[in-house]
């Protein structure tokens, strides 16, 4: 099945003018990214799992269809129907696409959950979601079992491993007879997916997406990943499939099309394991955090990378990390812009576009992207607006789960106010100035992190870096960078050279009054720098 919406290269310009939605009003998920192929290919491999051990196993597509609909069965039996929400506490593994599929078969809604969340968190997430059961590992279960009395409606829980009753088995249950198991006619507009926010501005919300939501995310991963899929295409990502860069970005794109998708994880993210395992299983596709690539420059790259397209989003890139990919993977690393209320909706990528540093690209073909001020008109070119979308749009959520002001403020006259704040530039191309609740007020300026952090990543010996606005009676507030170098980088005259590098680099005004060495940097579990959490620390 070719299932490509783009076939032969153009200019970004004219994919925008001459593309158009084609969405069934009636779809599944499931039956795009697993059975369709089933029916076809039953043989087909769909994900290839590497052990922590290193052992190496290959599910197929017909594997995935027969144990998502004996878990689908299984989970009927338990009560689990239409517009439940069943979370999913699981690391990598073919065991979270089977849960997903059987899932999204019942017509319910899937709630992704990292594994690396804490006791709170958790329980805020079960409570709020209203989740009817989880599936979740050994490792996870007794953290799951003790917040059982504080979350009624948690009545299912199934782990990966053996359990004693009443935890049910999810090895047992794929293997519950399916005969004659129908998955759910679901409509393009039904609840599939919940996403919890980062939580970076507030209480994480829980995000609710659509079926549709696939469609709209498959422009931008054609595009960002070269006219995929090509023959013998192979994708990988390092990021947790809990998060949406890691779900949709990459892995559930990867069964839509057909292509084998790695699976590894990672007790802890090792850049010259990444790389190796890239070269080891032929990866050609991957979404990497920028992160994971920070810290992958300082690795040594093996050689037989088969790279064709790396992406990646969530923390803009500077150019010197632009030209490291290209030279030490031997492919372009393609910036991609979104959230978690409506990924993927801008695009950077050499292949389509003359990219300009700095820039997070332009509007993804079906996606009306618009900066517009204050008063909600489109912002003159070079000023600083808001970047909104324009609705109806597929990959757009349909609410934030049991908050309805929080909707209407995110939603407003047939925008969807992202809260970031960009300017366009003479070619329609996006550049991301800062989060509106990161804009730092410093002598009357509004200065954005954006351009100060990629002049300070700019240092060989600078790793990661965050600016934030310290409190200051005379000038509101102040520019503070927080820096973390690599191993064994000294720290004397490094404040004095970081400056002179912002004051060289962006401009005299922009330059930190402090520059304070950290040794890690606050992160939502999504790899996102935690601003708020920094500006709280006593400088």
């Amino acid at each position: 099945m070719d299932r490509r919406l783009f076939r032969a290269p153009a200019r970004w310009q004219d994919l925008q003018a001459g593309f158009r939605w084609d969405i069934p009003a009636r779809m599944n998920i499931a039956w795009l990214c697993c059975d369709s192929w089933a029916a076809r290919h039953p043989d087909r491999v769909a994900v290839i799992h590497r052990g922590a051990d290193g052992a190496r196993q290959l599910w197929t597509y017909g594997q995935i269809k027969r144990a998502s609909d004996g878990l689908a069965v299984a989970l009927a039996a338990q009560g689990v129907g239409r517009g439940d929400r069943v979370a999913v506490l699981l690391a990598q593994h073919p065991f979270v696409l089977v849960s997903h599929m059987a899932v999204l078969k019942l017509g319910a809604v899937v709630l992704p959950l990292f594994t690396l969340f804490g006791e709170d968190a958790l329980r805020y997430r079960f409570s709020d979601s209203g989740a009817r059961a989880v599936i979740t590992d050994p490792g996870n279960l007794d953290r799951v079992l003790a917040l059982r009395p504080d979350v009624p409606d948690l009545s299912t829980v199934v782990s990966t491993g053996a359990a004693p009753a009443p935890v049910l088995s999810l090895p047992e249950l794929i293997r519950t007879p399916a005969r004659g198991f129908a998955p759910a006619d679901t409509a393009a507009e039904d609840p599939a997916i919940m996403i919890y926010t980062s939580g970076t501005t507030g209480d994480p919300k829980g995000v609710l997406h659509a079926h549709r939501f696939l469609f709209g995310h498959l422009p931008c991963i054609e595009l960002s990943q070269s006219l995929f899929p090509q023959p013998g295409d192979i994708g990988w990502t390092p990021a947790d499939w809990a998060w949406i860069g890691g779900l949709m970005d990459m892995a559930i794109p990867c069964l839509y099309y057909g292509i084998p998708l790695v699976s590894h994880r990672f007790a802890k993210f090792d850049p010259d394991a990444a790389c190796q395992l890239m070269a080891e299983e032929g990866v050609s596709n991957a979404f990497i955090p920028p992160t994971a690539l920070r810290l992958m420059k300082q690795a040594v790259v093996p050689g037989g990378l088969r790279l064709r397209a790396v992406s990646s989003g969530g923390e803009p890139l500077g150019a010197d990390m632009l030209d490291w990919g290209q030279g030490a993977l031997g492919a372009g690393i393609n910036e991609l812009y979104g959230q978690t209320e409506a990924n993927l909706i801008v695009g950077a990528t050499s292949d389509f576009m003359d990219r300009v540093p700095g820039a997070m690209g332009l509007p993804v073909p079906g996606h009306d992207v618009r900066v517009l001020d204050a008063d909600g008109a489109e912002a003159a070119t070079g000023e600083v607006g808001e970047v909104c979308l324009a609705l109806p749009d597929p990959v757009a959520f349909l609410r934030y789960w049991n908050k309805p002001e929080a909707t209407e403020n995110k939603v407003k006259n047939g925008w969807l106010h992202t809260g970031d704040l960009a300017t366009r530039d003479v070619g329609g191309q996006l550049t991301f100035h800062a989060r509106d609740d990161d804009v730092i007020t410093s002598a009357g300026y509004r200065i954005g992190p954006g351009e100060i952090e990629a002049a300070l990543l700019r240092h060989p010996d600078v790793l990661m870096a965050a600016v934030v606005g310290e409190p200051d009676p005379v000038r509101t507030e102040i520019v503070v960078a927080h820096v973390v170098l690599r191993d064994g980088a000294a720290w004397d005259g490094m404040e004095a050279a970081l400056k002179t590098l912002v004051r060289e680099r962006v401009s005299a005004h922009l330059v930190p009054r402090k520059v304070l060495r950290a040794e890690r940097l606050p992160m939502t579990a999504t790899g996102k720098i935690m601003r708020r959490a920094l500006r709280s620390r006593p400088g």
